[in-house]
């Protein structure tokens, strides 16, 4: 089994759950304080290629740095890449955990999903 690669903030309490639950399938990980330590701009890119998901998925959209920036109505006049960069210059706006062993990504916790990608 690879190790995992998790970019998650501490106090979080999903990051914590997410944590626990890949420690308790098995799973070697290597943590990232994602508000120290946020992917550069080309990890976020692949990220986000590898995830299949959208870009507006990964900003964490509940968050304090979200709304105090005003992002909700500035993010449609942004290009992919000046995202990428504002995501990469500040973890706090990024959704987490975010999970990969370089083939896969996950973004966020739910354990139906971590069980069909990680279990």
């Amino acid at each position: 089994m690879s190790k995992l690669q998790v970019y998650q903030y501490p106090k979080c309490g999903t990051c914590r759950n997410a944590v626990k639950w890949l420690q308790s399938h098995g799973h070697e990980l290597e943590l990232h304080h994602i508000k120290e330590e946020p992917p550069k701009p080309e990890v976020l890119t692949e990220l986000v290629r590898l995830s299949g998901l959208p870009l507006k998925k990964f900003f964490n959209t509940s968050g304090e740095v979200y709304k105090e920036m005003g992002l909700k109505d500035k993010l449609a006049d942004m290009t992919e890449e000046e995202q990428i960069k504002l995501l990469s210059s500040n973890g706090m706006l990024i959704k987490r955990p975010v999970v990969t062993d370089g083939r896969k990504v996950t973004v966020g916790f739910k354990e139906d999903q971590y069980e069909s990608v990680w279990g």
